[in-house]
Parts: C-alpha cells; sequence; structure tokens
C-alpha cells in the first residue's frame, strides 16, 4: 500500500529526505526532476503535515511509519536465451555479460544488497548451470523456467509469483549506473526514460500514470525494472495466474499483468543517470567498447575478410532465426551483407563440402543472393544484402505463382552436381542422431514403415535428375528488383526436381486444396496423374524427414511447436492419399 499522500512529487520528495539531509530546493529540482514551484509547495505541504520540520529532517514519527515501507525481496528475471546477441557465442547467457570488467547479474545483485535487499531469487532456464555460483557467493535462491525455449518472461514470472509483494522484479540485461534500488518505497512504480520512442506501450501523463499507446504513437521508452507493493503484487499475481492458463501470452512480456482500463495500474519513475539494456551487440558496444566478449569468432573473421579493425564492422542487426541457423547483417566500408553461423547440431546434418559444391555450380548465374565467403569446413557464409528484396508470401497465389515459374525453369536448366539428396537414408540418418532415444510418436514405427513403403513407387517412375534446391520454401524466394533470387542451398543436391514442390508445400503448412493449386502453378501446362501421385509420395517422405529432424533439434533444445506436429501429419495423411488412390 503506497504511502498516504496524493501526489507523486511529494512521496518522491519524502523518500528522498528519509535518505539525505536536506540540500538546496534548486538541488532537489535537478535531483528529482520536478520544478522549482513542484519542490516548494511539497516542502510546504509535508511540514503542514507535520511529516518534516521545518529544516527538511523527517520527523521520529515519520521515521517510525516508513519502516512498513522497505522492499523486502527481489525477482531477476534470467531465463531467456537472448537471440539478438548474434554474433556474441550462444555458450552463455546474456547476464553473464561482462560490462566495464563486472557481470551484468551480480553488479544487480550487488546494487540490491546495497539497498539492503538480502532475499533474492533469480528465474533461470537458458544455461541455468552458470547462475549455480551465484547461490554461494551472494546466498540468492533459483527457480527454473523449463518452458523458457517456448514462452516469454510472463511465464518466469510466474514462476516466482509468491515472491512479488514488496519486491522489485528486474530483467538480467539492464546495466545501471547509478544504483535504481533504494532502502525505502512509497508507491509501486514501473521504470521508464525520458526518451520517447515507437517501440512503447506506455506514455507518462502529467499526474505520473503511464497510459497505454498505440501503435502508431510514441511513448517512453520501458526499462523493464518495477516495484510492487502489497496491493499492486495481488493485481500481478491474479493477471499470471489467469493468463498462464491462455496461449495466446505465451510470448507475452509480464507487464501485460499491469494493465487495467488503458493504463498500468502502478505509477511511472524516470530514470536517473545511465540506463541501458544490453540486448544486442551494438548495445554492449555502446556501453563497453572494451569489453572482452566483443571479440567474438565471428567478427574477428569478417575483420579478415575486409582487412579491416573489428570497430569498422558496424551496424550489426541480428536477422530473424532460422530453423538452422543465426545470422545478422551489418556493415563495412559502407555496403551491407549478411553473416550466416550454422546453428546447433548443424555439423551433424549438413555437408558444408556439398554445400560448397553447390554454390559453385550456380556461381555468377544470378540464382542466389551474392557470396563473397564461404566455409567449406565450418559453413560460415557471407553474403551481399539485397536492398528492398521481400520474401514470397504464400498464401497470395501470384506470388506463388512467380516462385513456380522460377523454380521450373531452374529445374528445366539441368544443373548437376556430384552428391545427390537421398530422402530415405536422410530418414534414418535424423533418426540416427537420437542417439537410441525413442520417438516422440507412439506409432513412429508404422508410420515410418508405410512411408519407406512408397520407395517402390517412386523406383518405377521415369526421373532425371538434376540439382534440386531440396528447402525450396516460401522465406528462400526473394523477390528483388532484379528478379526472383532462391537463397540458403544447405541441402541442395541431384534428385528428382519434383521434391521441390513438396518441400514448398509442407513449410507453408498448405492444406490439400492449396497443395493441388500449387502443382497446378509448377505444371501451368497440365500435370497428370501419375506425377500428382509421386507429389504425395514426396509430401509424405517429406514430412517424416523434418519431423525426424525436428526430433533431433528438439533434444539439442530447440522447440518447433506446431511445424513438428504438422510435418508428422503430412507423413500419414499423404501416404493415405496415396494409398486411395491406388485403389
Amino acid at each position: 500500500m503506497s504511502f498516504p499522500l496524493e501526489k507523486k512529487s511529494d512521496l518522491d520528495l519524502l523518500q528522498y529526505l528519509m535518505q539525505n539531509c536536506m540540500p538546496t530546493q534548486r538541488e532537489l529540482a535537478d535531483t528529482l526532476g520536478y520544478s522549482l514551484g513542484a519542490i516548494n509547495q511539497g516542502l510546504n505541504r509535508l511540514k503542514k503535515l507535520k511529516y518534516i520540520t521545518e529544516d527538511g529532517t523527517v520527523t521520529k514519527d515519520t521515521a517510525k511509519a516508513l519502516k512498513n515501507y522497505k522492499p523486502r525481496r527481489a525477482v531477476i528475471l534470467a531465463a531467456g536465451v537472448g537471440m539478438r546477441m548474434v554474433p556474441v557465442n550462444r555458450t552463455f547467457s546474456k547476464a553473464m555479460l561482462e560490462v566495464h570488467g563486472e557481470i551484468l547479474i551480480e553488479r544487480l545483485i550487488r546494487q540490491l544488497q546495497e539497498a539492503g535487499i538480502k532475499e533474492i531469487h533469480i528465474v533461470v532456464g537458458f544455461m541455468k548451470e552458470q547462475f549455480e555460483y551465484l547461490m554461494d557467493k551472494y546466498n540468492v535462491n533459483l527457480i527454473v523456467n523449463s518452458e523458457y525455449e517456448t514462452k516469454n518472461n510472463l511465464a518466469s514470472l510466474y514462476k516466482a509469483k509468491k515472491y512479488l509483494k514488496n519486491a522489485y522484479i528486474i530483467p538480467c540485461d539492464l546495466w545501471c549506473e547509478r544504483n535504481p534500488f533504494q532502502s525505502y518505497e512509497l508507491y509501486s512504480w514501473y521504470l521508464i526514460g525520458e526518451t520517447l520512442t515507437n517501440k512503447s506501450d506506455v506514455l507518462l501523463n502529467r499526474k505520473g500514470e503511464l497510459v497505454k499507446v498505440t501503435s502508431e504513437e510514441t511513448g517512453n521508452s520501458m526499462l523493464g525494472i518495477a516495484y510492487l507493493d502489497e496491493v499492486a503484487a495481488e493485481h500481478v499475481k491474479r493477471g499470471l495466474e489467469e493468463y498462464s492458463k491462455m496461449s495466446v501470452y505465451d510470448n507475452c512480456f509480464w507487464e501485460e499483468t499491469l494493465y487495467q482500463n488503458h493504463k498500468m495500474v502502478i505509477l511511472g519513475k524516470i530514470a536517473r543517470g545511465k540506463v541501458k539494456e544490453v540486448n544486442t551487440y551494438e548495445d554492449l558496444r555502446e556501453i563497453d567498447s572494451k569489453s572482452s566478449q566483443l571479440d567474438s569468432d565471428a567478427v574477428r573473421l569478417l575483420s579478415e575478410i575486409f582487412g579491416v579493425c573489428q570497430p569498422e564492422i558496424t551496424d550489426i542487426k541480428v536477422l530473424k532465426a532460422g530453423m538452422t541457423n543465426r545470422s545478422f547483417e551489418f556493415v563495412c566500408k559502407g555496403n551491407r551483407y549478411i553473416m550466416r553461423i550454422p546453428g546447433e547440431g548443424t555439423d551433424q546434418m549438413i555437408n558444408r563440402k556439398q554445400e560448397y559444391d553447390v554454390y559453385q555450380a550456380i556461381k555468377n548465374k544470378k540464382i542466389c543472393d551474392d557470396v563473397i565467403y564461404m566455409n567449406p569446413d565450418n559453413g560460415y557464409k557471407v553474403t551481399g544484402f539485397i536492398e528492398n528484396a521481400r520474401n514470397c508470401d504464400p498464401e497470395n497465389m501470384e506470388d506463388v505463382g512467380e516462385c513456380m515459374k522460377y523454380l521450373r525453369k531452374f529445374h528445366e536448366g539441368k544443373l548437376k552436381v556430384n552428391h545427390e539428396f537421398d530422402i530415405f537414408k536422410q530418414i534414418e540418418f535424423y533418426e540416427s542422431l537420437w542417439k537410441g532415444t525413442p520417438s516422440v510418436y507412439g506409432d513412429y514405427e508404422e508410420t515410418k514403415k508405410n512411408v519407406f513403403s512408397l520407395k517402390e513407387y517412386i523406383d518405377s517412375q521415369r526421373i532425371e535428375k538434376v540439382l534440386t534446391h531440396i528447402d525450396a520454401v516460401p522465406d528462400n524466394f526473394l523477390f528483388t528488383a532484379d528478379g526472383i533470387r532462391l537463397i540458403d542451398w544447405e541441402y541442395a543436391g541431384m534428385q528428382d526436381p519434383h521434391v521441390d514442390i513438396a518441400m514448398f508445400a509442407i513449410y507453408a503448412m498448405y492444406d490439400r486444396e492449396q497443395v493441388e493449386q500449387l502443382i497446378d502453378l509448377y505444371f501451368y501446362d497440365g500435370c497428370d496423374l501419375a506425377t500428382r501421385k509421386k507429389i504425395y509420395c514426396y509430401i509424405a517422405m517429406a514430412g517424416l524427414l523434418w519431423s525426424n529432424w525436428c526430433e533431433y533439434k528438439k533434444q539439442l533444445g530447440v522447440e518447433f511447436g506446431e511445424y513438428n506436429l504438422r510435418q508428422y501429419r503430412y507423413a500419414k495423411d499423404y501416404y493415405r492419399l496415396f494409398q486411395q488412390l491406388e485403389g
């Protein structure tokens, strides 16, 4: 419950005087961020209510009452993966980043302890073992969130819901120049910056309230630290319990629980001093250009490729994480590029030498993006950035039609390489990577047997194998000013080109009607029944292939949700469809 004062400025003034000697009114105005008039009026109100003496000293009765307004605990949210930290190596949590010689989370713990907060709970998930030493060093408690890969930090705070009363809620990736925690807190608050941004959900009004803004409006930058008194803690707890039951909130931040009637139930507090969220490589570089963790192997390689110093690799921005790799764009010598870093387990799944051979086969044909560098041993790749490009929209059949024409023209070029992509062998190979772990699907053996029985029909067809993309999915077709480009040739090899139609369909998660439309767009001059049945077989085979791939990735801690389930369904449904047509 907040201290019984109506104005937020009076609360801030009283809280400051409880912990500091009375400075000049001008100094108070500068420190607290209020006008000189507001400070003068506030001091007069506090004197009239006998909260302070004439010289600004807090009275004994007030000091006694304020003892009920001491923070008791803190919850630090540190479960997330921090994908935006690429190209920093994913072998440690971003909470463990070193800034100015100090570990981020250790600095937060130290600042909490300096404010008298001894009870500290840390919600962990990704690389949770790295936090274990903190239990001995700082006597903290660890809470494990096993859903960190599939849910946002609302799920993390739900794990700590019983520790919210008189507590600070803190993201692990903040660096605060000044200690944001205090020995007394007279009201609940959420920390914001003075800077306005279009990435915020709230705006501070004259009453100190945080009101919701639309996506077209700007708001105060949201810094993530909050303090919850007993009343606010109960409100947040109820929200956590309600929202945790609804999957629509899986990707939401815990701040969703703070809203009521288009504003937060707690007041806004403007940060004093520099508060920096370290979410990206560029954030780390900005706050500590000498951090040892800036020296990543990827950036070191780029400096060698382009013959520049590492600081000349600028404007690093992580791209959407792919299902196989992590990539980021950057600027060097005035031009933009993309670097691909192979994801977890890809060394087991992709032959980089074969991929290199594919790129050699399509080199200078304006088929793919421009490859600047590729290492055939580890798969690191640098390509030119294609300006104003967009991906194919699988729901836009005009887009899809253009892609199918392009794909067929490529296939008709009949390019060749010295290796084949054997779907049945790859199914077996991905299964072997499970290391004896049984499939998550109870009828897997039956499904596999059915899919493998399709080989007889495939072998009976006249097939001319050519260089086939294998991963010709909507995301890999780019519409550019120079026409369509087809990117990401990791899986490419000699195969029936009609496999690419099946791959497009199952990645787009098309239903039966959309599959038929896709086939007709590729075969604009007509598709006979035998070929259509063959494509159904490929859909079933590809479904099991990528389902097995997903099961392996799941063992590595990477979850693909609905995609995995849908691939397994393709294996079963299109086997049955083929059987029905066979009669």
